[in-house]
């Protein structure tokens, strides 16, 4: 961070002023959710791309166009269906005839993941072939077709959508690509509250809109300032062990890791608990990262990242129930384990 307090407090404070403005507006649409909105903004100005999980009816789709209407970004929607090909999310090269020579040529045909904000819908029902088709563009923000590369516009996120309960015609995403996202965010059914606003609003004739609140150099922007935050060695290391606990066997392993883990997290798991603790302590109205700012990212960060064995998937066993025992049996720092550094 710069060491002129005043103006780190100053960028800080226009951070927070940007989120809760983006909240709010995004609040005239959506009914409570409080929690699933920030996780979502918080990935939006960190970097990350976002999973939502849940079954249908519960606004994820109606989320992300409310997110898209909060930003003046180019948005797609891109329905995943059984026949999606590749070709018709990253575009394909068409014979053309030249208007000056008459000659044909290929010119490339842009698909909708050239855009900076795309919405991949129900993303569980295509084949494993089409869902590879995001992988480059998630990762690498380009993609490759008839071996030239394309860069996408910039900032860049997808935002995609999966309903748990439907197994027929589905296609579970594979790890790889389960890792390129930030943050699995579970969607939960609205409270008896929260229904009976939803009905005041859509059956009322009253049709809320998101007006435009953030652009792409000033999301570009926020990002940057992400970045400075402080994160120091020890709150660093606290973080790494949380990553190291999830692997079974290893050094930091809890016993429930070792007994129903098969793999565990990646080191993306750790670059997304670090990124999102420092949104986070901005939020609360600071510029270093705390103990706590990286247990409330880690079940979002790290519950999509943990591949249960055959046992673990016997016995029911939920993977936030074992990352709340992680964080648990975890010390915040080696003295309190006993151990030296």
């Amino acid at each position: 961070m710069p060491e002129d307090y005043p103006e780190v407090e100053a960028l800080c404070r226009r951070f927070r002023d940007l989120f809760h403005r983006l909240r709010d507006e995004i609040g005239k649409v959506i009914v409570g959710h409080d929690d699933i909105v920030e996780d979502v903004l918080i990935c939006l100005l960190s970097g990350g791309h976002v999973l939502l999980e849940g079954v249908p009816g519960l606004g994820k789709t109606l989320l992300v166009r409310t997110l898209a209407s909060a930003m003046t970004l180019s948005f797609r929607r891109i329905q995943f269906t059984p026949d999606l090909m590749p070709a018709d999310i990253v575009g394909t090269n068409l014979v053309m005839e030249d208007p000056g020579t008459g000659r044909r040529v290929f010119q490339f045909q842009p698909g909708p993941v050239h855009c900076q904000c795309v919405l991949a819908d129900e993303v569980n029902r295509a084949t494993p072939k089409t869902q590879s088709a995001m992988l480059e563009a998630m990762q690498e923000h380009s993609v490759t077709v008839g071996g030239q590369t394309y860069a996408l516009p910039e900032p860049f996120i997808v935002l995609a959508t999966q309903n748990p309960i439907e197994q027929e015609g589905t296609y579970p995403l594979p790890e790889a690509q389960l890792d390129r996202f930030m943050f699995k965010v579970l969607v939960p059914y609205s409270s008896r509250e929260e229904l009976h606003e939803i009905i005041d609003r859509t059956t009322s004739g009253r049709q809320p809109q998101a007006q435009p609140i953030i652009d792409g150099p000033a999301i570009l922007e926020a990002r940057a300032l992400v970045q400075r935050v402080v994160a120091a060695p020890h709150v660093k290391d606290y973080a790494v062990r949380l990553i190291l606990a999830t692997h079974p066997r290893g050094e930091f392993a809890i016993e429930p890791v070792n007994r129903f883990v098969r793999f565990g997290a990646s080191p993306r798991g750790v670059q997304a608990v670090i990124l999102a603790g420092k949104v986070r302590a901005m939020l609360d109205g600071r510029y270093h990262v705390s103990f706590d700012d990286l247990a409330r990212a880690c079940r979002p960060a790290l519950r999509h990242r943990i591949l249960l064995n055959f046992e673990g998937q016997a016995e029911g066993i939920d993977a936030d129930g074992l990352l709340a025992q992680v964080l648990q049996e975890t010390p915040r720092t080696l003295q309190e384990a006993g151990k030296t550094p």
